[in-house]
């Protein structure tokens, strides 16, 4: 019985063999490590007719039973002065309300909201569950006649924009939507032209909740509940002072829609599906 050592060198001597035996053995490489994917970029409408800003007021009627919970955290330019006086522009209670209840939903947001309550800007624009987007910097119409609101001038707009953005980085929101909110949903050819530049898709709705200025939390959950269908875009409020039932409706609205079958979705899953 010839010993495993002495076999390995006969069988090296033989022929062919022999270059085999000598070869250098090759160093194992590596796998390459994954390149991190870069985040993708949120949905967006492509342009309108002659470019103008895109203007998207619902979701698809047919793929499921989505609809989309929007709240408008109005503040006005001017409105400082109340704010210190003690009048809540936030809904702290409301906010509270959805993350119990788990519901995904988009705040569109003026930048003016934003600097006076960073720490809740900053709570919302880091929270999965929701998503911020800019409702303008000032609240002032990007249209005349607009519910009294005060007007911006035309050469004015996209700046308005772009500077609730600004405030929105400064109160530390990472990734703020490309989605816009007129203040009062109003807007014409003008306004759309101005914010083409900014390449945002401008957000309406199909269902008005009624919540701004009401008190009868029923009622405004009657009319939700009426006007949802799927793919629903539903207007309501994130300010105390001006919707102080929205809280109350939303605990009334989200179990009983679960139970005829909706999810709850953000803007940004409408637009992209």
């Amino acid at each position: 019985m010839i010993p495993l050592v002495r076999r390995v060198t006969a069988a090296c001597v033989l022929g062919a063999a022999l270059t085999a035996c000598a070869a250098t053995p090759q160093p194992v490489r590596p796998a390459p490590s994954a390149t991190p994917t870069a985040p993708s970029a949120p949905p967006t409408l492509a342009p309108g007719p002659g470019g103008l800003t895109p203007v998207f007021k619902n979701g698809s009627r047919t793929h499921g039973r989505t609809v989309a919970l929007t709240f408008d955290a109005d503040m006005t330019a001017d409105q400082g002065a109340r704010a210190a006086a003690g009048e809540h522009f936030d809904n702290p209670g409301l906010i509270a309300a959805l993350r119990a209840l788990r519901v995904p939903a988009t705040v569109f947001m003026t930048g003016r909201w934003a600097e006076q309550y960073p720490e809740q800007a900053r709570s919302l624009g880091r929270d999965p569950l929701f998503e911020v987007a800019n409702h303008s910097y000032s609240h002032y119409a990007f249209t005349g006649d607009c519910y009294g609101l005060p007007t911006v001038s035309g050469d004015r707009m996209r700046a308005d924009v772009e500077r609730a953005y600004a405030a929105f980085r400064r109160a530390g929101v990472p990734d703020a939507r490309p989605y816009f909110r007129f203040p009062g949903g109003c807007y014409d050819r003008r306004a759309l032209k101005a914010l083409t530049p900014v390449g945002v898709t401008a957000v309406q709705w199909d269902v008005v909740s009624g919540d701004a200025f009401a008190t009868d939390a029923e009622a405004v959950t009657r009319q939700v509940l009426e006007g949802v269908r799927p793919g629903s875009v539903v207007v309501m409020h994130c300010t105390r002072s001006a919707a102080p039932t929205t809280e109350r409706v939303v605990r009334a609205v989200v179990p009983q829609l679960r139970e005829r079958g909706f999810r709850f979705v953000k803007v940004s899953e409408l637009i992209g599906s």
